[in-house]
C-alpha cells in the first residue's frame, strides 16, 4: 500500500479551497494544514494513501498525457455517491474554479464489470476519477 502522494499545485489556496470542497465526498478528512503544505487522510480512521499537496516551486503545464501521474481513482460505495461527485464538480467546483467534466457517471464496459464511475479535471489539469466496483446504489 502507498503510504502517501505528494502533488504539487500553482496556487497552494486556491487548491486548498478547492479540495476541502470535494476531499469528504471522496471519503477523505483534513490531515494538516500549514503555509506550505496541506494533506488529507482516509476518513474514519481507514487504512489508506494519504494526500499531499505542495506549491509547485517552478513554473509548468501539467499533462496527463506526458510521462508520470496520469490520474488519482477515489473508490466509491456506491454509484450514487459517484453521481454526487459528479454533481458536485459539475454544478459548484468547475463554475467556481474552472476544469472539465470529461466523462459523466456511466458504466465502462471496457473495465472488469461492474466498473461505475466519472472523471474530471481538477482547475489545474489534474484528472480524476470517482469509481464504484459494486451495482449498488
Amino acid at each position: 500500500m502507498l503510504g502517501h502522494l505528494g502533488i504539487n499545485v500553482p496556487d497552494l489556496g486556491a487548491a486548498k479551497t478547492y479540495y476541502d470542497a470535494v476531499m469528504p465526498l471522496l471519503g477523505f478528512d483534513e490531515f494538516l494544514t500549514a503555509s506550505d503544505e496541506f494533506a488529507y487522510r482516509p476518513a474514519g480512521g481507514k487504512p489508506g494513501t494519504y494526500l499531499f499537496f505542495y506549491p509547485s516551486a517552478e513554473t509548468s503545464r501539467y499533462s496527463r498525457h506526458r510521462t508520470g501521474l496520469q490520474h488519482l481513482a477515489f473508490m466509491m460505495r456506491s454509484r450514487s455517491l459517484v453521481r454526487d461527485v459528479h454533481e458536485l464538480i459539475a454544478a459548484t467546483l468547475i463554475p467556481r474554479f474552472g476544469g472539465e467534466v470529461l466523462h459523466r457517471p456511466r458504466v465502462f464496459p471496457q473495465y472488469p464489470p461492474p466498473y461505475f464511475a466519472t472523471f474530471w479535471l481538477d482547475p489545474w489539469g489534474l484528472m480524476l476519477e470517482a469509481v464504484c466496483h459494486h451495482d449498488r446504489d
